[in-house]
């Protein structure tokens, strides 16, 4: 199992760390208001502790539960305290119409956050095409973005942890295009699909 600290304390934190908690790992809570974040930690249960904002992360995985605006200024803000932690994002910078990226570039939230970590840290992009209370109910494909083999091979045991299949689409410049299919995930939802109740996944032919 693994050691996994959340920043935030938003619905997608409490469906991770519910999730976290059901599969064995130990989970830490950070938020910038403490209160809320032991109230988190209280509700989640299963020993679920409280870390104080800014200082370094107990857990060996750090989940970054924020809105996409949030993550690269907290990164930033905690500094040397990520150094040699997995950064997972799991953002998603929609466009104010959302039917596109809020960002112009060919980067991701994950890319930049990568930029702002330390050298020794890691940034895997995943969770973000999967609505959260399919992610709560569901048993939904997580498709993860990397570079460094070791930490994916690390997120990929996690998410095995919650009961669910993690997918690999490849190296950390694919968080862009994992942020384009989260844009996909909301026009299905108005359109083709008509309800959130669904989530992208991959069918195998058989053998």
């Amino acid at each position: 199992m693994s050691n996994i600290s959340i920043i935030g304390t938003g619905n997608m934190a409490r469906t991770i760390g519910a999730r976290a908690v059901a599969g064995g790992n130990t989970v830490e809570v950070m938020g910038r208001d403490q209160s809320k974040a032991a109230d988190l930690a209280k509700a989640l249960g299963g020993g679920a502790t409280t870390g104080e904002w800014g200082t370094a992360p107990a857990g060996d995985i750090v989940i970054f539960a924020l809105l996409y605006d949030g993550v690269v200024p907290v990164v930033a803000q905690y500094g040397d305290a990520l150094a040699g932690k997995i950064i997972v994002d799991i953002s998603n910078p929609f466009n104010s119409t959302f039917d596109g990226l809020a960002h112009r570039e060919e980067t991701s939230i994950a890319q930049e956050a990568a930029k702002a970590a330390p050298a020794s840290a890691s940034v895997v992009k995943a969770f973000n095409t999967i609505f959260r209370h399919v992610l709560e109910k569901g048993r939904p494909d997580v498709f993860i973005a990397g570079d460094n083999a070791q930490a994916k091979a690390s997120v990929e045991a996690f998410i095995e942890s919650l009961g669910l299949r993690p997918l690999d689409v490849g190296g950390l410049k694919m968080a862009h295009w994992l942020e384009g299919a989260g844009v996909v995930t909301v026009g299905l939802a108005n359109h083709g699909v008509g309800n959130l109740d669904f989530a992208l996944s991959i069918t195998e032919l058989p053998v």
